[in-house]
Parts: structure tokens; sequence; C-alpha cells
């Protein structure tokens, strides 16, 4: 289970406000990336907070409520859209969301501990750590607030869009989601520089 050791390791150096930061949706052909940032208090546990991928829907929709509403945590989910992935690559689009969380929240943190590699260009003193949302309470936090903001976004898609089932695959390349693509071509929020849409023909006469 994560824990704040790193936290308390980085608050030794001299960074009081330590942020977890992690992300949601690189890997889906449609709708945005998503970055949470969270700072927990010094003192903080949890029983069941891990990494989103471990939870289920019902967990994470469960602690997203409790870490938005506790007044000791802050928090803050930024997205950058498709076009704007499709215009620079979803890496650096990842690390602008990364970067736009982390000046989103209220106050400014010292220092942000990253899940995976270093983040280019990002806007103040970072450390990554590979396996973060598995380590790292504050970035299984922020795990939680990506994922849950990045799903919310694409039930909503999903009565924009019907007929690619959004809130069903949550933009991931399905069978049924490639099949819609087949059926009707690429909606406004797919990524056109994903090879899976740009390849696509549809089946329309």
């Amino acid at each position: 289970m994560p824990d704040l050791f790193h936290e308390i390791q980085l608050r030794r150096e001299g960074f009081l406000l330590v942020a977890g930061i992690d992300e949601a949706g690189r890997g889906p052909l449609a709708g945005p990336v998503t970055a949470g940032a969270v700072v927990l208090p010094e003192d903080y546990r949890h029983d069941v907070l891990n990494d989103s991928k471990k939870l289920s829907e019902k967990q994470r929709e469960a602690l997203y409520a409790e870490l938005t509403s506790d007044e000791r945590v802050r928090w803050a989910a930024a997205c950058v859209e498709p076009v704007e992935i499709d215009r620079i690559n979803i890496l650096r689009a990842t690390w602008q969301a990364m970067g736009k969380a982390f000046l989103g929240l209220s106050g400014a943190a010292d220092v942000a501990l990253i899940d995976g590699r270093p983040v280019g260009d990002f806007p103040g003193e970072h450390r990554a750590l590979v396996k973060g949302d598995a380590l790292s309470l504050s970035i299984a936090a922020a795990s939680i607030i990506a994922k849950v903001h990045r799903d919310r976004l694409m039930v909503a898609y999903a009565s924009q869009y019907p007929e690619y089932g959004f809130d069903q695959h949550k933009g991931y390349g399905t069978a049924r989601h490639l099949a819609a693509l087949r059926q009707h071509g690429p909606c406004p929020i797919h990524r056109r520089s994903f090879a899976p849409v740009s390849r696509v023909e549809p089946d329309i006469p």
C-alpha cells in the first residue's frame, strides 16, 4: 500500500508542501489527457486509497468525493484537449496537463512528486518516482482525481456522441469503439494523430 515515505523525505529536504501528480488518458483514441495534483496533510492516513487502476469504479468515485470534500486536502485537475494532443504529441500534452494541474493548486506547492519519469518544461521543482501511484499516497490521490475527472468528461461526451459508446470504454480502443469508428468515422474529440484513428476508413458508402 502507498504511504507518505517519499513526501516525508522531501519535507526533510526543506520542501514543506509536496504535491503528488499523476495523469489519466494517455492511451485512449479519444478525449483529453488529464492530470491531478494533490497536497495531503502531513498526518494523512488511509486504508483504501491506492493506485486508481487497482480500485473499482465505485471505490474511485467514493475516494474522489472524500478527497475533494476534505478541507485539509488541496487538489486540482487539468486537461489538454485532443486538438492540442495532435499538435504537440501525447507526451508533451501529458507534461502540459501535469504543469497546469500543479499551477492550479490553491496555494503554491514547493515541489511535485510525479508518477513516472522526469517531466519536461515543468513549471516548478519536481521529483519523478517510477510506479509512484503504488508507493506514494499523494500520487495515488492524484491518480484518483485524474481518472475520475476524465471518466466523467467521457460520460458527458457519450451524450453528445452516443454512437461511439464513450461511457463504456472511455475512449480506449475496444472492439466496439473501433467498429463505431469504421462505421461513422472520427468525431471532434478523436485524436487524429493516433494511428487507429488516422487509418480508419468509414464503412459508409
